[in-house]
């Protein structure tokens, strides 16, 4: 990818990813005022669900997607460019039906034995029409990837989340007085309508881009796409199949674990709101740096493995886990440090912040597992990832039905900082081992710890002895004094996504 491309597509992604993010948190804010902590729960469960039904809809076919056709235009000059991606449409789309009609089918039966609250089989069937277009539009994606063009689905992710929340906001006061189930349904039949649109701008500007490709030309018969389809996706799609079922057995255990603990569901589900709905969709905010270089860098690693150019590849590897610690570091620290005042401006709820202030330690490992994996897929790693996934799952399991009925909340969020540290470090050994890279030790670690350090101090010194105003300022800026110290200490970390595009070429 050329310098002017890449600085392109880098602008459009963040600030969409920012944008799109920005206005969810702030929508999910006003949802969790509407519905309250117990509703927040009900459609946490009621998503981990869908989740399940999404990945057999979408498991490896956008990964499949990106990766079949970079390899296309790099190797192949694009000439079999439309058959290619009509066949891995078409088995998209069969996905899509085949999940869609197993959801609605066992709606009731999921929502009493996996949910265990019948308010959920309305969401759940609405959920299912919305499944043959994700799995569509997941393909797509995985093809503009592949294409280095982003301003397409950015767009159509604005209007998707813009759509959404009009739709809400128009008919959640009336869903609100006939039950808390209906109001879960009204938020879910929005974004079904939501990402049919999503899909139809998608879609039209595929048909765009084909034909700027290979005008009106007849491709090439592409050989032997299923077969590739599989060896490719079936590794990503049994990760995340087996994820997810362990996911979902998960989530369905840890309200029915914490109702133990606790002698009440309705309090075990607003527990479990106020965590999943509420205070882990601050920390995965500022994820909206990150995923966009993730999203840009994934056919840049898998074009430099395809052609062998190792010192390309692991320049890329080495460059992307500097920002994404420089970055998290950063956000870890801010979370941690002003954790009561988000609560508090936020979701007016203290229960909100001490979760988040638990969590924020560990946000440098969680960013960091989301960024690694990426990156093994990219490196024919799928099994390794979905080996570590395994355990992984398996352990929270183990450790929820342990723990919680004994510790509450408090016995769970021990599970999820393990978690978090057990799976990024062994995600980050992999990669090691694999491309042969060393730690290193200042740009990753050292220089980011030292500079929130600095940042943490000129904070008490400076700021806190004159600190005035109500919560909201005082989150602005202390958590502003302490970014600019940072920046100023680490800032050549950062500069290293700017610095990134000039040597991707």
């Amino acid at each position: 990818m050329d310098r002017g491309t890449f600085l392109k597509n880098t602008v459009i992604l963040t600030g969409a990813s920012l944008a799109l993010r920005g206005i969810g948190m702030v929508f999910r804010v006003y949802l969790a005022a509407k519905i309250g902590a117990q509703g927040m729960g009900l459609y946490q469960l009621i998503s981990t669900v869908y989740n399940l039904f999404l990945t057999l809809a979408t498991a490896g076919v956008g990964v499949a997607a990106t990766r079949m056709i970079t390899e296309e235009l790099a190797l192949g000059g694009g000439s079999r460019l439309r058959s290619l991606s009509g066949k891995l449409l078409a088995a998209a789309l069969g996905l899509g039906i085949l999940a869609g009609g197993l959801q609605f089918l066992t709606a009731g039966l999921t929502a009493q034995r996996w949910v265990g609250d019948s308010r959920a089989v309305l969401s759940l069937q609405i959920l299912a029409a919305s499944l043959p277009v994700v799995a569509v539009t997941s393909c797509l994606q995985g093809y503009f990837m592949a294409r280095r063009s982003v301003g397409l689905m950015t767009t159509a992710q604005m209007a998707e989340q813009l759509l959404r929340i009009a739709i809400i906001m128009a008919i959640l006061p009336a869903a609100l007085a006939l039950g808390l189930g209906e109001a879960c349904g009204a938020v879910v039949l929005a974004g079904t309508a939501a990402e049919l649109l999503s899909g139809l701008v998608i879609w039209r500007g595929y048909r765009r881009d084909l034909r700027r490709v290979q005008g009106h030309q007849k491709s090439a018969p592409a050989k032997g796409v299923f077969r590739r389809l599989w060896t490719i996706g079936a590794p990503v799609a049994a990760t995340r199949y087996v994820g997810s079922i362990l996911r979902t057995l998960e989530n369905v255990m840890v309200p029915a674990c914490l109702a133990l603990f606790t002698g009440s569901r309705e309090t075990a589900l607003e527990q479990f709101g106020a965590l999943k709905g509420m205070a882990m969709a601050i920390l995965f905010f500022p994820f909206s740096f990150l995923s966009t270089l993730s999203t840009l860098l994934l056919p840049e690693i898998t074009e430099a493995y395809a052609q062998g150019r190792r010192q390309r590849l692991e320049g890329l590897i080495s460059r992307t886990i500097s920002i994404t610690l420089t970055v998290s570091v950063l956000m870890g620290g801010l979370f941690t440090f002003f954790a009561g005042t988000l609560g508090e401006v936020l979701y007016h709820d203290a229960q909100v912040g001490f979760y988040i202030r638990v969590l924020g330690p560990v946000m440098p490992f969680l960013y960091l597992e989301s960024m690694v994996d990426g990156i093994l897929k990219g490196l024919d790693q799928q099994l390794s990832t979905f080996r570590y996934s395994v355990w992984d799952s398996l352990a929270r399991i183990a450790l929820v039905a342990l723990l919680v009925p004994r510790a509450g909340m408090k016995g769970f969020l021990f599970v999820m900082l393990f978690s978090n540290l057990f799976t990024g470090i062994l995600n980050l050994r992999r990669l090691l081992v694999v491309t042969g890279l060393r730690i290193r030790w200042w740009a990753w670690a050292l220089r980011p710890l030292l500079a929130l350090l600095a940042g943490w101090l000129a904070y008490r010194s400076i700021y806190l002895p004159h600190r005035i105003g109500p919560p909201l300022w005082d989150l602005i800026l202390g958590s502003g004094v302490v970014s600019v110290v940072y920046l100023i200490f680490a800032g050549s970390g950062l500069w290293e996504v700017v610095s990134t595009s000039k040597k991707l070429r």
